[in-house]
């Protein structure tokens, strides 16, 4: 049996499994990226108003992984193509990535929050 105890570790009867910060939003990174609408990760901060859109091996920059109440709240910070609808993207990257970490890990995931950091226009959907 499982035992969920600190946020990201999972203890059963042969020992500890500790989950790295760095991989659990290299994974929701790399999960978002696969929805319809989504040109990719965004830079956690902007320079001068501009989001910078991230190469694949710094998805894990545009995620930030809290814990509360021994779940996981996961912020994305993206970038979305021009001409979707911002809402269902967000909605259907919210499900993917819950569903990859959780799936995955067998770590609970309380919230995905989508932050749009940038619209880009011309983007491949």
């Amino acid at each position: 049996m499982n035992e969920i105890i600190g946020g990201n570790v999972i203890t059963n009867e042969l020992g500890k499994i500790i989950f790295a910060e760095d991989f659990l939003a290299e994974l929701a990174g790399q999960a978002a990226v696969e929805c319809y609408g989504l040109v990719g990760m965004a830079s956690r901060k902007l320079k001068d108003g501009i989001a910078e859109l991230l190469r694949r091996e710094n998805y894990s920059r545009g995620v930030k992984i809290s814990i509360v109440n021994q779940e996981l709240v996961i912020d994305l910070f993206v970038i979305v193509s021009y001409g979707t609808r911002i809402p269902e993207v967000a909605s259907n990257v919210m499900e993917k990535v819950k569903f990859a970490v959780e799936s995955t890990t067998g770590l609970s995931v309380a919230q995905v929050n989508v932050n749009v950091q940038g619209i880009q226009v011309g983007a491949k959907h």
